[in-house]
């Protein structure tokens, strides 16, 4: 296993094989440790905010891609038949072009986590599987992220005249059970979604960066995820 590196506790016993023996996560007090998986934190959120901050970030890949809500994309062919196609198009990169230029307004808060890793942390992501180090991520900054990211997503779908429309409908159609409470408010429905996106990069990165520390660069990484 890979991530058995990570519960050695000083410089001898890094050098030691510890291969067969089950991981000791009351030992986890090195700084190795916890440096390592601070650089994998950092390499995973620059990576993730710099493709999906950059021009159609959003749009075009179909890993983060933002459909439009289930309401409307469900309707989407008659609500083209009776004319509305070119207003459904806009709004849909809209919404993606919003979440793009909102997830550069994550990067301080993510530094921060990053920043105020504790061994507790390293030793709660030890005992998660692949995506432990996101799911540290999700539980340390989604609620402070999704507060920084939606005034500018407000900003940005607002320029639309069909998301005000959108929101009173969805909003009474809500009540009805016809849309799903999570979809009611487009600017809070995109702001999910961005975050999911942002999430899911994160993600990727951190199971590349598991399977090839060695093609990192970072001579840390290389010793602690190594085999």
């Amino acid at each position: 296993m890979k991530l058995l590196r990570l519960i050695v506790l000083n410089a001898s016993l890094l050098l030691t094989p510890i291969w067969g023996h089950a991981m000791d996560l009351s030992q986890i007090s090195n700084k190795d440790a916890v440096s390592a998986l601070r650089t994998t934190l950092s390499k995973g959120a620059d990576s993730a905010i710099q493709n999906l901050g950059q021009n159609n970030g959003f749009l075009n890949n179909p890993q983060v891609h933002i459909p439009l809500p289930a309401f409307l994309n469900d309707h989407k062919g008659m609500l083209k038949m009776v004319g509305m196609g070119s207003q459904l198009d806009a709004m849909e990169q809209s919404m993606n072009h919003a979440a793009e230029a909102a997830v550069p307004k994550a990067a301080n808060i993510l530094k921060k986590a990053i920043q105020g890793m504790s061994v507790s942390d390293a030793k709660s992501i030890l005992s998660g599987g692949n995506t432990a180090v996101t799911d540290f991520f999700k539980s340390k900054t989604k609620d402070d992220l999704y507060a920084a990211l939606l005034p500018i997503v407000k900003g940005e779908t607002g320029k639309l005249n069909l998301t005000a429309q959108y929101n009173a409908l969805a909003q009474k159609g809500s009540k009805f059970g016809l849309v799903d409470a999570s979809q009611a408010n487009l600017e809070s429905y995109v702001t999910n979604q961005a975050l999911s996106g942002l999430f899911t990069m994160i993600g990727n990165e951190e199971q590349a960066i598991r399977a090839d520390p060695v093609g990192t660069g970072s001579a840390l990484l290389k010793k602690v995820f190594s085999n």
